[in-house]
């Protein structure tokens, strides 16, 4: 049977790439097709670049968008794209940025290995794994961070904070996406505790990692702040009231 896919594609300012992305994965769903039936969903923070109406214009199949009044966020717009395609049946769900640092041909890669698994996370830091056109401190600023949250979280996960991976149906439906607190990656952390400890299976695919090459990065002082103290709450939780995988 023919796997429903959705990606979905949170936006803000992307003008300078959102049309070569989608036009790289309409390739690349074609190459899949007989095995996984792909819709595209773009969820843009009302992006004032444009980007939505560039999006729209390119009147490609199996594509839809949603945009929002206001810039709301990562973790607001995944969880909007995850309600969409809940209601509409669909088996899993991707999450991938639009500003050319996911490479749409490692898709594949990341689709071979769900049937066995509920997350899928392209990783970084894992043998395989690179980054390409990062200078040495930011390096050293994420491999300390997701250090940091992997081991204070007790989660034998390499790349926490990745944002190329796929989730289950099931695993979505298992959650309380509506006590999701976290608006910037540190969702990406929040959703792969709740997975690991509700005994979800998770693996990691190595990949390419791209920065940016038009157009500015997303994160602010603002964003890493929420992710260390959401990883520092949570693990003393975890550490004080013992929490066990289910």
């Amino acid at each position: 049977m023919t796997a429903r896919i959705l990606i979905v594609l949170p936006t803000y300012n992307e003008a300078g790439f959102i049309e070569k992305h989608l036009n790289d994965l309409d390739v690349i769903r074609k190459k899949v097709s007989n095995d996984f039936a792909i819709t595209i969903l773009n969820v843009d923070d009302s992006s004032p670049d444009g980007t939505a109406l560039l999006a729209i214009n390119l009147a490609l199949p199996d594509f839809h968008q949603i945009k929002n009044r206001s810039k709301n966020g990562l973790g607001p717009a995944y969880l909007a794209g995850f309600a969409w395609g809940l209601a509409r049946d669909f088996n899993y769900f991707v999450e991938m940025d639009s500003d050319g640092s996911h490479l749409p041909g490692e898709l594949i890669n990341l689709l071979n290995r769900c049937f066995g698994y509920d997350l899928v996370i392209g990783a970084r830091w894992i043998p395989g794994g690179k980054i390409e056109n990062w200078p040495w401190y930011r390096v050293f600023i994420s491999k300390l961070g997701t250090s940091y949250a992997s081991r204070l979280l007790k989660l034998p996960i390499m790349d926490l904070t990745s944002g190329y991976r796929i989730l289950s149906r099931e695993l979505l439906e298992s959650l309380d996406l509506d006590s999701i607190s976290t608006r910037g990656y540190g969702f990406q952390i929040e959703m792969a505790l709740q997975a690991y400890t509700n005994g979800f299976a998770v693996t990691e695919v190595p990949i390419t990692f791209v920065e940016r090459s038009l157009g500015k990065s997303k994160m602010t002082v603002g964003i890493v702040f929420e992710a260390f103290r959401y990883v520092t709450k949570r693990g003393f939780e975890r550490i004080f009231r013992k929490d066990n995988r289910r």
